[in-house]
């Protein structure tokens, strides 16, 4: 006859035994031929050099810092800065200010510390600083980027 159709929970058993795990397939620590440390520009400020020193360490003992990336970490770097100071302007002088003529009207740094996040969460991405960005970087490290098999497809055994 023919194989035996498997149920919805052996089909998900399978499917966790054959993926690799996250922690398998992560970049691991102690590459044997790790990034250098790149320096960090002369122009960022106090606290995005303490980011930046911060972050340096890491991306490199992970492999993913090349010196091509200078420039995007520099971004983010000042953008935590400037992020961090309109956070604590928020916190001193409130969300709300009163405008000239009486009315109250948000803060200035309220638009400050909007775009510096949206800033930063985008270049975050770009350097695997949030969990789906991690996942995205270790899949593509490992080969395993493709969410379909396309050979499988035309015989009707296509796998996530």
């Amino acid at each position: 006859m023919g194989e035996k159709r498997k149920t919805k929970g052996q089909n998900e058993v399978a499917a966790t035994d054959q993926k690799p795990s996250v922690e398998r397939s992560s970049p691991k620590l102690g590459h044997s031929d790790p990034a250098p440390i790149i320096e960090c520009p002369p122009e960022l400020g106090p606290v995005a050099r303490q980011e930046w020193d911060r972050l340096v360490p890491h991306l490199a003992a992970t492999g993913v810092l090349t010196h091509l990336d200078r420039g995007p970490l520099a971004i983010y770097c000042a953008a935590y800065g400037l992020w961090v100071e309109a956070i604590e302007a928020i916190q001193k002088f409130g969300g709300m200010i009163k405008s000239p003529s009486g009315y109250p009207v948000q803060s200035p740094y309220v638009a400050v510390a909007n775009r510096q996040a949206d800033l930063m969460m985008r270049i975050a991405s770009e350097f695997g600083f949030t969990p789906a960005s991690r996942g995205r970087l270790w899949m593509v490290a490992n080969g395993d980027s493709e969410l379909l098999d396309l050979e499988d497809l035309g015989k009707g055994n296509a796998t996530w």
